[in-house]
């Protein structure tokens, strides 16, 4: 498990925060805090991992929080300010998150978190992602197409199929760009599982997946 608390002065912020995590089942959240004193005065006693840190608060802002914690923690920067984000990441911050935070991109930062923590330096084989009320692994390696239909999504491996509510923008979110390219407005696909590619379509596991023209010059240099 990953121990982590988030500081915010907005309660919303926290709110929604506190929501993603309780659907990560590798987060356990500690703590919230709006002040950002007693956040740190927290961690004179408390470990964590991880901080979910808002970056325009009052009086201690969270570039200068981030310094003064330094290495003992990781930090994931949470902010509604784009602007800020080279600052972040000068800091050495594991990620930076643009509220409002979708659950897929609180995900993907999360899968960071883990691999760090675990000492896995190698991008995660898998993903988790929500079926129902539970957590279902895909294999990334056994994945072979994404398909979207209004707010849900299947992931089509090669022996199994799941259903999850989540767009296709943050599936794209949670997968290596190297590997995985949207080829469909509907459609993410494993480059290296396709089969032939023709006009107007893909075969992939000799199942057929739509190919949109806007996406096909971008595929054929892709697969050279």
């Amino acid at each position: 498990m990953i121990r982590c608390i988030a500081v915010d002065d907005e309660p919303i912020a926290l709110d929604i925060i506190r929501s993603h995590a309780s659907k990560v089942p590798f987060l356990e959240m500690k703590a919230t805090f709006v002040n950002a004193f007693e956040a740190l005065n927290y961690l004179k006693t408390e470990a964590v991992d991880l901080i979910f840190l808002d970056i325009n608060m009052p009086d201690l802002t969270g570039l200068d929080f981030a310094q003064v914690v330094g290495n003992k923690s990781l930090v994931i920067f949470t902010t509604a300010y784009p602007e800020y984000a080279l600052q972040g990441f000068e800091l050495s911050a594991l990620d930076y998150l643009l509220k409002p935070i979708a659950f897929g991109r609180f995900l993907q930062a999360c899968n960071k978190a883990y691999e760090r923590v675990s000492g896995n330096t190698k991008k995660s084989p898998y993903v988790f992602v929500k079926d129902g009320y539970d957590w279902v692994r895909i294999n990334l390696e056994e994945l072979l197409y994404i398909a979207s239909e209004g707010n849900y999504l299947t992931f089509q491996e090669t022996s199994k199929k799941t259903l999850t509510r989540m767009t296709i923008s943050e599936a794209m979110e949670m997968l290596s760009a190297e590997d995985f390219m949207r080829v469909h407005k509907s459609y993410i696909v494993a480059l290296d599982r396709i089969e032939k590619i023709e006009r107007h379509q893909l075969t992939i596991n000799k199942l057929q997946v739509p190919l949109s023209g806007s996406y096909r010059d971008e595929l054929l240099e892709r697969v050279k």
